[in-house]
């Protein structure tokens, strides 16, 4: 009873801090339309501070967005805030998100009953006899997996899970693998949804002609020196030659001690959460590979629209599982509404962060953040400028290819005008969403990997954080001298 009463009191002390530092940051506000300035970072400082204090990412956001939203319009904050949440439901990329995610769930569920994982690991199994091995092996599929970041986080999660399991990996191990290899190969691979959309934007602002777009994006590859980093420090890591370091060094301790693979509160988040894994009678490896190789080949048939690929890929597992009798037409579709619910709550969350987003966006936080970084620019100085400017933006806001949007216009025309390699620039504004995305609790990347290798984001995210760090580190020595040279 008094540990109860203890953590009410704990609560209420918590809530009460809250609601007089919303309070102060209220009254210290503008009105709508004015220069916030620097007190526009107060949303992003909270949600920093109250992830860190409380491990609660959903409320963080919340509050985070509330917050923004009360000091943009004080009392009159619910329209707004309301209208917000429509305007994202109704976003294309967010609609594009559901039917993506939400089918590639329905993929998995379906190739899992059909025993294709089981056949998976048990392949994998007999090449990898260690759990380094198996770590390994998921690096190599992730870079086989190079057409697009979802499908590697959400696909080699959902199979490699029990394999690493199997091994005593810790969960974080896992997800920091497959998180650290899917974006980083898809914007150093020219045949990859990434760069069909960063290759268009150039189109858009001028810096490619129509339809070049892909072919001047391969100019900047050599300058993703973030993408390069992350998949050579994570290779190091695998094969020992890194370290295991911080956060990351203690669930290898955890599961040395206590045997528990997941961090606490990885059922929350966890898209097979409560289920055990289904070991079919007559595994299969084809129902795995097939139902991949459909995925990928679709995808790149229809000009790299992985929307496309997801749907003729479903097509294509109800006609080869009903009509090999692996399955009847109704547990297809159970199992196709079943693999979606799987998905609801990491989509969720990737709702609250652009709800936290566009509470940034009414105060006006980008601009401010860009504004700051303007003062030290200089030819020499602008790819070192931009890769912090715009990381720190996508770190806060956890959104890559909305970053992207706002960040193409700007960055392209100011290389431009200062006389800069406009294609180093863009190079840094790729490493930027990588990097920003890659150390973010609520990033789209990280929510979708958490999810696929059951692990509990913040754990995730912050076993990450050391070796994203590295990752910065060299980039911000390369991203210098790149600009030196290139004045």
């Amino acid at each position: 009873m008094n540990s109860k009463y203890e953590g009410y009191s704990r609560i209420m002390k918590t809530y009460g801090i809250v609601i007089v530092f919303f309070i102060i940051v209220i009254a210290l506000s503008p009105d709508y339309g004015e220069e916030f300035g620097i007190i526009s970072v107060c949303p992003a400082a909270f949600l920093l501070f109250y992830v860190f204090y409380t491990k609660r990412i959903l409320e963080s956001l919340m509050l985070g967005g509330l917050l923004g939203f009360l000091m943009a319009h004080k009392g009159g904050f619910f329209s707004p805030l309301s209208d917000a949440f429509l305007e994202i439901m109704m976003d294309e990329d967010i609609a594009w998100l559901f039917i993506v995610c939400g089918l590639m769930g329905s993929i998995i569920a379906l190739i899992e009953k059909a025993g294709g994982a089981f056949a998976f690991g048990d392949w994998v199994s007999k090449r990898a006899k260690t759990g380094r091995a198996a770590l390994v092996w998921t690096y190599i599929l992730a870079v086989v997996m190079f057409i697009d970041d979802y499908l590697a986080c959400l696909t080699l999660g959902a199979s490699m899970t029990p394999i690493t399991d199997r091994y005593k990996q810790p969960r974080e191990m896992l997800a920091y693998v497959v998180d650290s290899t899917a974006a980083p190969i898809c914007v150093l691979v020219p045949i990859s949804t990434w760069a069909i959309f960063i290759g268009n934007l150039m189109e858009q602002h001028g810096l490619a002609p129509d339809g070049q777009g892909v072919i001047y994006f391969i100019k900047t590859i050599p300058y993703n020196f973030y993408a390069w980093a992350a998949m050579t420090i994570t290779l190091l890591v695998v094969i020992g030659i890194v370290p295991k370091v911080g956060p990351m060094k203690r669930a290898y301790q955890r599961v040395a001690e206590t045997g528990q693979l997941a961090p606490p509160g990885s059922e929350k988040i966890d898209m097979r959460a409560g289920e055990d894994f289904y070991v079919p009678e007559n595994p299969k490896l084809a129902t795995f590979f097939l139902p991949i190789i459909c995925l990928v080949a679709a995808t790149i048939f229809f000009e790299v629209d992985m929307q496309k690929g997801v749907i003729t890929t479903c097509a294509f597992i109800f006609i080869y599982y009903v009509g090999t009798g692996i399955m009847s037409p109704e547990e297809y579709m159970d199992l196709f509404i079943k693999g979606i619910k799987n998905m609801l709550f990491p989509l969720f969350m990737v709702v609250l962060a652009y709800f936290f987003a566009s509470a940034c966006d009414q105060i006006a936080f980008i601009d401010f953040v860009i504004d700051v970084g303007m003062r030290f620019m200089s030819p020499a100085m602008l790819p070192l400028v931009i890769f912090i400017t715009f990381g720190i933006t996508e770190f806060v806001m956890g959104i890559s290819w909305g970053m992207y949007v706002i960040a193409m216009p700007i960055v392209i025309p100011l290389a431009t005008a200062l006389g800069a390699n406009p294609f180093i620039a863009v190079g840094a504004v790729c490493s930027a969403g990588v990097w920003g995305s890659h150390i973010c609790f609520y990033s789209d990347a990280t929510i979708l990997t958490s999810s696929a290798c059951g692990c509990d984001n913040f754990r995730h995210a912050i076993t990450q954080l050391p070796y994203g760090a590295m990752g910065m580190t060299l980039s911000v020595i390369a991203f210098t001298i790149a600009g030196t040279m290139s004045v």
